[in-house]
């Protein structure tokens, strides 16, 4: 344990931005999973549509790194793109 109260606070600090970065994360994570499993391309496309939003959301808030959610975007699009054949 910390003992100096600046030590306290950023610890304080720290898990609370942890529990922020958990979510945000696992708010793209889910996403992306849910796009994944549709079977329809409709379908993946409106889940793509979400997993874009909480990704730039999470590179916005610096959970990620920009070109980390641009990547994943782009994967994940190939990936839906493909059920429309």
């Amino acid at each position: 344990m910390p003992n100096k109260p600046a030590a306290r606070k950023a610890l304080r600090q720290n898990k609370k931005r942890a529990l922020l970065n958990k979510s945000r994360k696992d708010a793209f994570r889910g996403a992306i999973k849910a796009a994944l499993k549709s079977k329809t391309f409709e379908e993946a496309l409106k889940f793509a549509r979400v997993a874009q939003k909480a990704l730039d959301k999470a590179a916005k808030r610096q959970t990620i790194k920009k070109n980390t959610a641009a990547r994943k975007l782009s994967r994940l699009m190939d990936k839906v793109n493909k059920l429309k054949k």
